[in-house]
């Protein structure tokens, strides 16, 4: 499908997120069976998530609190008083029928987050978001269909239920969204918070973050929203994004042609990058909601709750605030090193240990992030603990050596660790800054090249940079690039 090019300015488009976020505990949210992803199927299940006769489940404390804590670091008010639902729907990976859920008194309510746009020359422009509620819930199972043929009786589906129990905090943002590149950030931002808290993994591709879209687009200055589409099975960032931007284009162009929009679900296709049609809603659900007579009421005590709130870090806006105002770092840096938990504590780590700002944002950002990515680690797995790093950085500063040999021997000191100060003592590493030791390399280099010399001193000046080639050669990088240069601009244009 092409999409024409209508005056974007005249339409706007109203988007909202609903967020399906599994917590990481190492159990069930009422029973006791494993979490684990990847388990052969059907081995993590139990009579109480399978919903057996005579059963009945418990809450799992510590889904209540990441619950909190994840509402907390939203901003949320806290219910003082919240209780569960059952959610009837009748879908072949669900054993009871009934999903427990939370209706209309959910564990949190009016929250928001901010997100953080920052362009191509590096200006950050920040908008605050709504979140309508937070709630707990139980997720459903997983159906596996295989087969080719219907027709002919050789397709089937199988269905695991392990999955079936594991606890979920559904996110339902306000429609304060208004583009692909909004949401995308929207949801970045979202898994960035769960992960600094620990809660969650927020791993898109094992399904721990699972995002639904709801988009319509009306005209500007219109106050009524227009018909509501919602977009499935995106299973990245940029597929939030790119689906978006296409709906909002083929909603337009309907506008335009005065196609009528119907109110549907729609899967985004990646193959085509497009949406297409998966089911049309003919108004919503019911689902027959009423208290779950199996659990009591949740009530979170004052001291509960400030003891959860104490336990809680600094988060990514808030670190990406302070690095630019305290730090002095551009908001892209901040963003970079402010993105996994992990990258910022061993950066603030480093620069504790007395490292420049600047270089330490430099050296993580490039070729340590170089290393990680291509050895496939974390940086919790290097061996370079950040005072070691601070240290390099110091060796560097100091004229000890150069930048040169410090990416040298860089591989070897994330791998091993160690002080990189013995390291390139031991290898004969030290840069040579003494001025008669470096004139006596540079008369050599000089006096083996004459015929370069001659064109040098004949105009082309170029050549410079050959005879510093041919020093660092000398002395197998270890002559001090600034003293060098300066010292040999004397003896070239003796």
């Amino acid at each position: 499908m092409t999409i024409a090019a209508p005056a974007k300015t005249q339409y706007e488009a109203i988007i909202g997120l609903e967020t399906h976020c599994q917590l990481s505990t190492q159990t069930k949210i009422f029973s006791s069976s494993s979490t684990e992803f990847g388990a052969p199927p059907n081995t993590n299940i139990d009579p109480v998530c399978m919903g057996l006769p005579g059963v009945l489940p418990v809450l799992n404390e510590k889904v209540l609190e990441y619950a909190v804590k994840a509402a907390l670091a939203l901003n949320c008010d806290i219910a003082p008083y919240s209780k569960f639902d059952r959610k009837q729907y009748f879908y072949p990976d669900l054993p009871k029928n009934y999903q427990i859920s939370q209706y209309d008194l959910p564990i949190a309510t009016n929250g928001w987050l901010e997100i953080e746009l920052v362009d191509d020359d590096g200006n950050a422009s920040r908008k605050k978001i709504g979140i309508t509620r937070l709630h707990m819930e139980e997720d459903a199972g997983k159906l596996v269909h295989a087969g080719s043929d219907r027709l002919a009786g050789s397709a089937y589906s199988l269905v695991d239920y392990n999955r079936t129990g594991i606890p979920l905090v559904e996110i339902v943002s306000e429609p304060d969204l208004r583009s692909g590149q909004e949401a995308a950030e929207y949801a970045q931002e979202l898994r960035r918070i769960l992960r600094y808290l620990g809660v969650s993994d927020g791993n898109m591709q094992e399904g721990s973050l699972r995002c639904d879209v709801n988009i319509s687009v009306r005209p500007v200055g219109q106050a009524e929203f227009g018909v509501k589409v919602e977009i499935k099975n995106m299973n990245s960032f940029s597929a939030i994004q790119r689906a978006i931007d296409y709906e909002i284009e083929r909603q337009i162009e309907a506008i335009e042609t005065g196609e009528a929009i119907v109110q549907e679900t729609r899967l985004w296709e990646e193959g085509s990058q497009r949406t297409i049609s998966m089911r049309t809603k003919e108004g919503s659900s019911d689902y027959r909601y009423f208290p779950e007579p199996d659990l009591g009421p949740i009530e979170v005590s004052v001291s509960q709750l400030e003891t959860w709130k104490a336990e809680l870090p600094e988060l990514p806006a808030a670190k990406r605030h302070r690095y630019e105002s305290d730090l002095g770092l551009s908001a892209y840096d901040a963003r970079v090193l402010t993105d996994e938990r992990p990258v910022a504590e061993y950066f603030e780590a480093t620069v504790q240990a007395g490292a420049d700002t600047k270089q330490a944002a430099n050296w993580i950002q490039g070729d340590i992030t170089a290393y990680l990515k291509t050895e496939k680690l974390d940086i919790t797995d290097i061996a370079l603990t950040p005072s070691q790093l601070g240290e390099l950085i110091s060796l560097i500063q100091e004229g000890t050596i150069s930048g040169k040999i410090a990416k040298e021997v860089l591989p070897e000191l994330l791998a091993n660790g160690g002080s990189p100060k013995e390291f390139v003592e031991g290898k004969g590493l030290i840069q040579i800054s003494d001025t008669a030791e470096l004139e006596k390399i540079l008369d050599e280099a000089i006096a083996a090249n004459p015929k370069q010399l001659e064109q040098y001193r004949n105009g082309k000046t170029k050549l410079k940079g050959f005879f510093v080639g041919q020093v660092m050669k000398l002395t197998n990088g270890r002559a001090d690039p600034k003293l060098t240069n300066k010292l040999l601009e004397q003896k070239l244009n003796g």
